[in-house]
């Protein structure tokens, strides 16, 4: 049996048709760019985030660089933000010229501690980035406060996170701004790339138009330096098909996340991210990822194999019997993926530009441990019993 990651071709054959009628719809209209398409998908966006203000953009990264060129972040400023996120998320705040500020995670649920982010702040300081990451809404109550005790902005980065809640609130909808991808393995995924900025602030969202478009609020009338990103009328289509099927989409992911939580419970060395969630009622988690960590002090006494202790080293790394088990899952046809290998700031760039003094132990430990085991909302029982029963004859042995 084979189990991917995802499935996009699963996606596909059942909700195919709508999606090519949505496309030649678009493709016989004659009309590529922006339109009803895009106008009509930035509402029901903003509806379904509970923000008057939707603009869609090119990918998940523009709308990153979007929001902080809005919010009139630049060279000196400084940004606060995880480094256990993908790389767009600090890439961004280096291409408008300001400063990441990398702040370590909480272990337990891979989220920004949100207990350290004070004692970073400066008088450079002037936005926190905080990461949904995986699907995990961070503690908001905790990062609005004390942004308005700092007077900072609050740019959420939801790439992975479209469907989730904060104490019903949907993510993007909380802090100043909020940042969408609709990469196609996203919740909700284009037949490409895109993206979404969202605001409740009118000027916000002129100001992200405008710079999305050459900087023009009107044709050929350029009142600032911007450049190309939109969101094409073929991709706001698609997207407009999928966004009604979005809350059951989570749901979905919700249940299969749950039973995983039941099925792979107590088995030695695997540490499953159900206890990162503090309150189910207060976090409403949609699971663009089920990562585990896999813990080798906890394997060693169990796992004595020559493929693993080929060099007899006494202090093998977490990440030899994560690599171990990922590389013999993928024999058996459970491919699984590693959500990050390399935290940003040990990336060789940030090396080289100044973060070698750079030291984030948490963010460094479970970069060795983590392993995103196959979800999306059409994985069937039977393949994720599977999935299951396949960690279980490698690791209860």
């Amino acid at each position: 049996m084979q189990v991917p990651p995802f499935s996009l071709d699963q996606q596909l054959s059942d909700i195919g048709h709508q999606l090519e009628t949505a496309a030649s719809k678009v493709l016989r209209s004659g009309h590529y760019i922006g339109g009803k398409e895009v106008d009509d998908f930035e509402k029901s966006f903003a509806a379904s985030v509970c923000v008057p203000y939707a603009i869609g953009c090119n990918s998940g990264t523009d709308a990153l660089i979007l929001a902080l060129r809005a919010l009139d972040i630049g060279p000196g400023d400084e940004v606060l933000t995880p480094s256990f996120s993908f790389f767009a998320t600090a890439e961004a705040i280096s291409n408008v010229g300001a400063k990441p500020v990398f702040i370590d995670i909480d272990p337990k649920n891979f989220l920004i501690n949100t207990g350290l982010i004070e004692k970073a702040i400066t008088s450079a300081t002037k936005a926190i980035l905080p990461v949904h990451l995986f699907g995990c809404p961070v503690d908001m109550d905790v990062i609005v406060s004390i942004a308005k005790k700092n007077r900072l902005k609050i740019i959420e980065d939801c790439a992975q996170a479209a469907g989730s809640y904060w104490r019903g609130k949907p993510v993007g909808g909380i802090g100043d701004i909020g940042c969408f991808s609709f990469f196609p393995t996203k919740n909700l995924g284009a037949a490409g790339d895109g993206g979404a900025v969202t605001t409740h602030d009118p000027e916000i969202a002129q100001r992200v138009r405008e710079i999305a478009v050459h900087g023009m609020p009107r044709r050929y009338f350029h009142t600032n330096l911007g450049y190309n990103s939109r969101l094409d009328a073929l991709q706001a289509a698609i997207l407009s098909v999928k966004l009604p099927m979005l809350s059951d989409w989570v749901k979905k992911r919700q249940a299969i996340a749950l039973r995983y939580q039941k099925l792979l419970k107590g088995i030695p060395g695997l540490e499953m991210p159900g206890d990162s969630i503090n309150d189910q009622d207060l976090c409403g988690h949609s699971w663009n990822q089920f990562v585990v960590k896999i813990k080798g002090n906890n394997l060693s006494k169990k796992l004595d194999r020559e493929e693993i202790f080929d060099h007899q080293e006494n202090n093998l790394s977490d990440s030899t019997y994560r690599d171990w088990l990922k590389e013999e899952l993928s024999k058996n046809g459970v491919n699984t993926i590693i959500y990050y290998p390399i935290p940003i700031h040990l990336q060789p760039i940030y090396q080289e530009i100044g973060y070698k003094d750079c030291k984030l132990p948490f963010t460094e430990k479970v970069s060795h441990q983590v392993l995103s085991l196959p979800i999306f909302p059409e994985l069937t029982l039977d393949k994720q019993d599977y999935v299951v029963n396949q960690i279980r004859n490698l690791l209860l042995v």
